[in-house]
């Protein structure tokens, strides 16, 4: 079974009796109904757009009376500054856990036998994602497996002050929970999905030449239509605007990209 340590993850831990509470009204998930499982949720500016996501677990055997946050190890630090601003009264701690848990992906046709491991929500082939095991393998094994997928890597991927959740997949892969109530940034997210408001998606690519580096313009017949993001062994995301997407084949700097759309992935029936 394939895995992978995953050294630029980190935990963040919220912990006290006001934790799901606290959270629930500021990230885009579910953060009442975690139980045993997993969610994948984005914590957003008041005017809707994305600065970091993570995914959300309870694992007592790590820390009793908390909420996990797997996010990008480098975001830890400001993900704990953002929500200790809005703590006033709520009962919460928050402390950066990650130099002290290691985070590691595990994927293939079975479960893996690590004790505290948690099923990746957003796809069942994503795998899981195992705590407190120093797992063997390459990390870049696990970036080629979720660039397969067309799933984002935080900043990577995505813009801080500027992505829309819609243009990320959050909806299709279950980072919204539509009816929970307001959470901060909610709506910028409502609007763009209720008025049809989105133009541009993040697309998973193939990658004929040398990859380009991130925000490397894509043209079609000598017009931007979407810059490059990550990438990797030929493989690789795009932001493209819609009329881009169905293209057979884009410019990239030196390489050519040709969208590949997932069976995930719901994209606007063509006018």
């Amino acid at each position: 079974m394939p895995s992978a340590p995953l050294p630029d993850r980190g935990l963040v831990e919220v912990s006290g009796p006001d934790r799901a509470t606290f959270l629930q009204g500021l990230v885009s998930n579910d953060m009442i109904a975690l139980q045993e499982g997993m969610s994948w949720a984005a914590l957003l500016s008041p005017q809707g757009k994305w600065l970091t996501d993570f995914l959300a677990f309870e694992a007592p055997a790590i820390a009793a009376d908390a909420i996990l946050l797997d996010c990008p190890r480098a975001d830890a630090p400001m993900l704990v500054e953002r929500l200790s601003r809005f703590r006033l009264r709520s009962k919460v701690t928050l402390a950066d856990r990650s130099a002290e848990v290691p985070v590691g992906a595990v994927w293939g046709e079975e479960p893996p036998m690590a004790s505290l491991a948690r099923r990746d929500p957003r796809l069942a082939e994503a795998g899981w994602r195992v705590y407190g095991t120093a797992l063997g393998g390459d990390p870049t094994d696990y970036d080629r497996h979720r660039l397969e997928l067309g799933l984002p890597d935080g900043v990577r991927d995505l813009d801080r002050d500027k992505t829309v959740l819609l243009e990320a997949g959050f909806d299709e892969l279950h980072g919204i929970a539509w009816e929970k109530g307001c959470y901060m940034g909610q709506e910028l997210t409502a609007r763009t999905r209720y008025r049809g408001l989105l133009k541009r998606r993040l697309i998973p690519v193939t990658v004929e030449g040398p990859v380009p580096p991130r925000d490397t313009p894509v043209t079609r017949d000598g017009t931007q239509v979407g810059e490059m993001r990550s990438g990797r062994d030929g493989l690789g995301l795009a932001l493209l605007r819609l009329e881009a997407v169905q293209a057979p084949a884009l410019i990239c700097g030196e390489a050519v990209l040709r969208p590949r759309i997932p069976a995930w992935m719901r994209l606007p029936t063509p006018a």
